[in-house]
Order: structure tokens, then sequence, then C-alpha cells
């Protein structure tokens, strides 16, 4: 005899919601990763000061975060709800095409995101001390 499966829990869904939820943001989200992009580089180009070069390269690593948050949502996402409790599902999921293109994007957005933070945020230079 066969086992039926475990019906998924209530938390599993919810979280799972929140996940579609914020997946749906992806392309807003990654359109004002473009704009806060193409403003510190025109800002770059133009000579802007240190200080507002900070401000921008600081915006630029929210929005950054913020599309590679929903970019690995949508790979929790697509998997989907049983994929919370079940690993072996999960496991499973993550071979299918749509996790992976959605996986390769989100390493991407973290890439570009740890990379920024190591070089494309500007350092303020320090005050000396009186």
């Amino acid at each position: 005899m066969i086992a039926k499966r475990k019906p998924v829990s209530e938390d599993s869904l919810a979280k799972h919601a929140a996940d579609v939820a914020l997946a749906g943001r992806f392309d807003d989200l990654l359109a004002q990763a473009r704009a806060a992009e193409d403003a510190l580089r025109s800002a770059q180009a133009d000579g802007a000061s240190a200080a507002d070069l900070r401000l921008l390269g600081k915006r630029l690593d929210e929005t950054l975060t913020a599309v590679m948050r929903a970019a690995f949502a949508a790979e929790r996402a697509e998997i989907g709800p049983r994929g919370y409790e079940d690993r072996i599902y999960r496991r499973k999921a993550t071979a299918t095409s749509p996790v992976r293109a959605w996986t390769m994007e989100a390493q991407r957005l973290l890439t570009m995101r740890e990379s920024h933070r190591l070089v494309g945020i500007a350092r303020l230079p320090q005050a000396p001390a009186v």
C-alpha cells in the first residue's frame, strides 16, 4: 500500500504566497536597479562629489539587494509550497529548467551586488582628529 502525502502546512502556503508576491515585483525592482546604476554612472561621468557618489552607490546597493531577494523568492516560488518542507522535493525541483534559470539570475545579481560593495561605493575622506 502506498502512503498518502502529507498535506502542505499553512505556514508553507503563507511563505509561498509571500514569495510569489515578491517575485511579482521582480521586473519593477530590476528597472529600479537599472535606473540607480544609470544615475551612478552618469554622476561618475559628470565628476560629482564623493558624497553624492556615495549616496548614489548606497542607493544602487539597496536596489540590487531588493532585486536579488526578489530573484531568490521567484526561485522558491517556482519550486512550490512543498519545497519549504520536503528537502527531496526541493532538490528534485531545483533540477528543472525554470528553477535553474531563476537560480542563475539570483546568483548573477548576488555577484553583482557583492562586487559593487567591494569597489562601487565611494569612500568619504575622514575628517582629521581634533
